[in-house]
């Protein structure tokens, strides 16, 4: 029960963080207050600065710096770059679509390989969760642009890789520090590449940062440390519910209007995600 419970808490945890890092970063880029490049290359440099100090401090942080892999990292630094590109060109309402499509099918795709076997009312719980997904996002289901979609796509996929990757992990906490420094070459790079086109604010510099540390650093090791808990299936569903926190979250903190398909979409992603979660199953 104790181990259920610790489940259910860092996983709750990490979706905030994950609900938290789409308004820092829809902050930060929708309002010109910062570049793509500045933005990554400070989110990933960040992260990796925060998860360094908390690794110092638990102790072992030599370790920690030697934690995670080239892969993780590359998985890491791909979704980071992939979902900043792709935002430049697709709205909000088919970007989300096309990346917790995309993560759905890796995690799920590679759960079913593996031999997990989900039961009828997990797979009615996936169909109402995506259902109510796709109402949240449909005022933005416009034919997107094919480059902006393959990069979504790609960011989807490379967050599935990373988090798969993440339920082999015995220290989540070593692990992310690896991963992030491992990943700031090469969100430096592309910050280099796009070095023409900066333009950075306090402002922005503060999102970014908050984004880094906060936000993907803390957020992505809770997550890390709740992965091994979690079948892989289980893992991709929950995460629909990040576009319904982010939209709550956009309605209290930024006074964004409660609409009749916002609470019918919430009411199917919740209730698509408790089916398969009735209850966790600590494996």
């Amino acid at each position: 029960m104790l181990a259920r419970v610790r489940t259910v808490w860092l996983t709750l945890a990490a979706l905030a963080g994950f609900a938290a890092n789409s308004l820092l970063t829809r902050a930060g880029l929708g309002a010109g207050l910062i570049d793509a490049g500045t933005f990554t290359g400070l989110r990933l440099a960040s992260g990796a600065l925060t998860l360094l100090v908390l690794a110092r401090v638990r102790g072992g942080g030599r370790a920690s710096a030697r934690g995670g892999s080239w892969l993780a990292a590359t998985a890491l630094a791909g979704y980071a770059i992939a979902f900043t590109l792709a935002y430049a060109r697709i709205g909000a309402g088919i970007g989300a679509l096309l990346l917790f499509g995309a993560v759905q099918i890796t995690m799920i795709g590679t759960g079913l390989v593996r031999g997990e076997r989900p039961s009828r009312l997990d797979w009615m719980g996936l169909v109402l969760a995506v259902a109510g997904l796709v109402i949240l996002t449909r005022p933005g289901l416009a034919a997107p642009d094919p480059i902006g979609a393959a990069l979504m796509a790609a960011a989807g996929a490379c967050w599935g890789v990373y988090s798969l990757l993440g339920r082999r992990r015995a220290d989540p906490l070593g692990a992310t520090t690896g991963n992030f420094l491992r990943a700031t070459l090469f969100g430096a790079a592309f910050a280099a590449l796009l070095w023409s086109s900066r333009h950075v604010t306090h402002t922005g510099a503060f999102l970014a940062i908050a984004s880094g540390s906060l936000a993907s650093g803390v957020g992505y090791t809770l997550w890390y440390a709740a992965l091994p808990a979690l079948a892989a299936w289980r893992a991709a569903i929950v995460q629909l519910l990040v576009p319904v926190v982010t939209a709550a979250a956009a309605v209290v903190l930024l006074g964004e209007p409660v609409t009749s398909r916002l609470v019918v979409a919430m009411a199917c992603v919740i209730g698509g995600v408790g089916l398969t979660v009735r209850p966790i199953r600590v494996r």
